[in-house]
């Protein structure tokens, strides 16, 4: 549990006294507030988590519940146990990894894709408890987080324009524009319009709501075909424990590929956002150190263990938590009372498929135009680091893959070391990287 900061007054209720309120300079109803902006900001991934993995052949109304349940699981446990207002859900982009390029792709069943994630977060949760997170973490350039990041808001918002139709296929070019007057583009690009519309006017829960508005024009426009089902909560049984572990260890080589995926975006995601999510709450110490880092990668992992079992895609810290952030929250108070919001949300999970891909198409442009943020972090003057940066944005997207992104943009940067006369020692760990990498691009070719 969160350690003790500071002595409590006597008076001070349980809550003041377990999160340190009064030493964060917060109250419970500020941390209430916060937590119903931060759950505002995530929500929409109720939404579009159950879209994008359903085109897996994922049953939607059973990850819709596992998504509000592995997001509810999630919060809470990183409020009690590291005291830190960061709400957790699915990633975005981890999700399209997992349906596009891992099940539709590589043709990998999604409960063998579900047992992937499993080991993906057993291994964060054993480089975490062993310190070779820091050895991992050392090794890769800042600005190679950066690039990945925006790689992956490139590759979320092409499949959203994808989605949208406003993007389609052509033998000539590879991609072209759509007909904007097909229903589901016209409505998608009234979706981008509505969202962006409430975003600059600082509406909080913009993208919640320009969903839902986007889903009713959708159903006046016939794209929805819907019957409900009898309602209930049982909808989870659909995903929950149909993780296929044995199934991990009977597929080829891809099996390293896919974990390797899945471990170091989740690293890269958290790193980047609690950095992002500490320094604007203050909680970040003089030397630039997040204190309970431990705790909260911990819980992180343990959150993607228990996500994979309920039947969705890997569970990573939120960026949008800033935005409780924003509004006061200091504590880990603010992630319970997201999770919380989270696991009323359950109750009405299942009728997430109403929602037609032209209503969630255009929050996946929007989320995805936002990631392309850090980018400003790279030195795009110096060519060592902008030539490793150039290439993970660009393959991402590009090769629909967020392993090639990875690979050449870790590759080159190791190459570029060397080849300036810049190695040190301690970047043994780096060309062992650039090694794999080296000989998975070689195996990738020999079996095209």
């Amino acid at each position: 549990m969160s350690e003790p900061q500071a002595a409590a007054p006597a008076s001070a209720g349980p809550l003041e006294r377990y999160f340190a309120l009064a030493q964060r300079g917060t109250t419970v109803r500020t941390e209430v507030l916060a937590g119903f902006t931060t759950f505002l900001t995530m929500a929409y991934i109720v939404l579009v988590n159950p879209a994008i993995l359903g085109l897996a052949g994922m049953p939607v109304a059973s990850v819709a519940a596992a998504t509000c349940f592995a997001a509810a699981f999630a919060s809470i446990l990183m409020g009690l146990v590291a005291n830190t207002p960061l709400g957790l859900a699915p990633g975005m982009g981890l999700n399209a990894y997992f349906s596009f390029t891992v099940v539709q792709q590589m043709h990998v069943p999604w409960p063998v894709a579900l047992g992937c994630v499993f080991i993906s977060g057993v291994c964060f949760l054993v480089l975490t408890l062993t310190g070779v997170r820091q050895l991992i973490v050392a090794v890769i350039p800042t600005y190679l987080f950066a690039a990945v990041a925006g790689g992956i808001g490139l590759f979320i918002g092409f499949i959203g324009l994808k989605d949208a139709g406003i993007v389609v296929a052509n033998p000539a070019t590879f991609v072209a524009l759509g007909n904007l007057r097909e229903p589901a583009a016209a409505v998608a690009l009234f979706g981008l319009l509505l969202i962006g519309a409430l975003s600059v006017w600082g509406v909080r829960g913009a993208m919640l709501i320009g969903i839902v508005g986007t889903t009713i024009l959708g159903w006046l426009a016939g794209l929805v075909a819907f019957k409900p089902d009898p309602y209930s909560l049982s909808a989870l049984t659909g995903t929950a424990f149909k993780l296929d572990l044995p199934g991990v260890f009977k597929l080829s080589g891809g099996v390293f590929e896919i974990v390797f995926v899945f471990l170091f975006v989740d690293l890269f995601d958290n790193i980047g956002t609690l950095v992002a999510v500490t320094k604007r709450a203050g909680l970040m110490d003089a030397a630039g150190r997040i204190p309970g880092l431990n705790r909260i990668l911990i819980a992180d992992a343990t959150a993607t263990i228990v996500g994979s079992m309920a039947g969705t895609s890997t569970v990573t810290s939120y960026v949008e938590s800033a935005a409780g952030v924003q509004a006061g929250g200091r504590t880990g108070l603010t992630a319970v009372v997201t999770g919380l919001l989270f696991f009323a949300t359950m109750f009405v999970a299942p009728y997430a498929q109403i929602v037609p891909l032209a209503a969630t198409a255009p929050a996946l442009i929007i989320v995805g135009g936002l990631m392309l943020l850090p980018l400003t972090e790279v030195e795009w003057e110096d060519p060592l680091s902008a030539i490793p940066a150039f290439l993970t944005v660009a393959m991402i997207p590009l090769t629909f893959s967020i392993a090639n992104g990875l690979a050449f943009g870790i590759t080159a940067h190791a190459a570029l070391k060397l080849l300036r006369g810049t190695i040190r020692r301690s970047d043994w760990f780096l060309f062992v990287l650039a090694a794999l990498f080296v000989v998975r691009f070689v195996w990738m070719s020999a079996g095209a």
